[in-house]
Parts: C-alpha cells; structure tokens; sequence
C-alpha cells in the first residue's frame, strides 16, 4: 500500500511513524465547517471525508490509500474548536477546567475504488486549572492549532488531566487503533 496522510498534524505524523507505517504527507486545503444542525458527533467523519474526497489520485500510484482525520472536542454539547489567539486559547481553558469534555476523531481511508470512515470517543476530566497554570501553558505551548486548545502530550495534560476514559492517542488526534483495524479490513 502506498500511504498518504491528509494532514498538517505533527501528532499525526508522529502517531504513524509509532505504528511502523510508510506513508508521505499531503496538506489538503479545505473549508473545514460542517453544515447547519449536524449532530456533533457526525462532524470529525463529515470533516474528514471532505479532506479525503479533495485528493486527486491520478497523481499517485494506483494502490495510494489516503489517510485523513478530524478530531473535535465537545463540551455540553458544543464543538470547542481550535482558539484563534491568546485569549481566546485561556478562555477555552477556563471552560474546560474542573469539566469532563468529549474528544470525537473521524477517520476517512480513501482509495479511488473505496472509501470507509470510522470514530471513535474519549472522555477526558481536567481538574480545575488555577489562572496561572492556564497563563503559563498558553503562553508557552502556544495551542492555537489544537482542537480544544489544548495537548494532551503537553505540560497541560500531564499536570491538568485528572483520568481518560477510552483512547489517549485519540485523544491526540488519530484513533490509532481504529485506522489499524480499518487499514486491515480495507
């Protein structure tokens, strides 16, 4: 299989290269806005088949199968998406804080014979952040291309995170289990 990642993630670069997997990268540029009234929890699969569906194979050799992904975090029932600068980043993780949020990552494989999308859900619980830590992590992490506003590899997560419940690399931004069995199966 010819692998090509569809995404300017460095955690998902990472994540595959720790998986043992061949693959180049290619950064698609797509609007990534979901329609009016989807239901949150249809919006990483939705958001990653359009950066799939944007790739022109004919570029690639015949057996490529992209690899595309979105990931959201989803606090009461509202995506919390990336923050667009300083305060923004702060004020997502005073919303965070003390709070349980949901992180939702939609996969796409794509070849130009199939496609076949897969997510999965982790339950993340931060315990309440002080004004300080969130200054600090900001300040120095500089989260503006995280979904949330946060990573959960970074200083944040390793002090702020009080437990997981389900997968911590999807948490990062690629459910590596689910593309190993996906990968499989395709």
């Amino acid at each position: 299989m010819n692998l090509l990642l569809a995404s300017q993630s460095p955690r998902r670069k990472q994540l595959l290269e720790l998986m043992d997997l061949s693959f180049s990268c290619i950064h698609p540029d797509v609007d990534e806005t979901e329609p009016d009234g989807m239901p949150v929890e249809e919006v990483p699969c939705y958001l990653a088949k359009k950066k799939a569906d944007v790739i022109d194979f004919s570029q690639f050799a015949p057996d490529t199968i992209v690899i595309a992904c979105d990931t959201i975090v989803v606090l009461d029932g509202k995506i919390i998406g990336k923050p667009e600068n300083e305060i923004h980043a702060k004020e997502t993780l005073r919303q965070l804080s003390g709070k349980k949020h949901t992180v939702i990552s939609g996969g796409c494989l794509k070849s130009e014979q199939k496609s076949v999308c897969f997510s999965d859900c982790t339950d993340v619980y931060f315990r309440e952040l002080t004004t300080g830590e969130i200054e600090h992590y900001v300040r120095k992490y500089k989260p503006f291309d995280k979904a949330g506003g946060y990573g959960t590899q970074e200083w944040i997560g390793l002090v702020g995170i009080e437990r997981i419940e389900g997968s911590y690399f999807n948490v990062m931004g690629l459910p590596t289990e689910k593309l190993y069995k996906a990968l499989i199966g395709f």
